[in-house]
């Protein structure tokens, strides 16, 4: 089992929003890619557990939501590793714009 790909997300929307905005945002951020299929995607709290599917392969992880950051982890299979600097950026980008003050 590899290492797992973690991602730290800073926002000032506090935690409350910050989870309203990102329910359901892990599959509308899917809709875009069309190699990634979404699996489960299922809150705890400030919790989100989720399992994605991209090019056969099965990716699984979580998102802790606090009041001033975001932390995604994510396991991905040995398949994916060669991916896991673009998925990093991908994560973070669409992140941020999920977190954004604007929205």
């Amino acid at each position: 089992m590899s290492a797992p790909l973690v991602i730290s997300i800073p926002h000032r929307l506090g935690k409350d929003e910050a989870v309203r905005r990102l329910q359901n945002g892990l599959t509308r951020a899917a809709a875009s890619v069309p190699v990634l299929k979404v699996d489960e995607e299922r809150w705890d709290g400030d919790q989100m557990f989720f399992r994605v599917r991209a090019l056969g392969q099965a990716a699984s992880g979580h998102i802790d939501v606090a009041d001033d950051y975001v932390r995604v982890e994510v396991v991905l299979p040995w398949l994916l590793q060669r991916f896991a600097e673009a998925a990093q950026a991908a994560i973070r980008s669409r992140g941020q714009l999920l977190l954004s003050k604007k929205s």
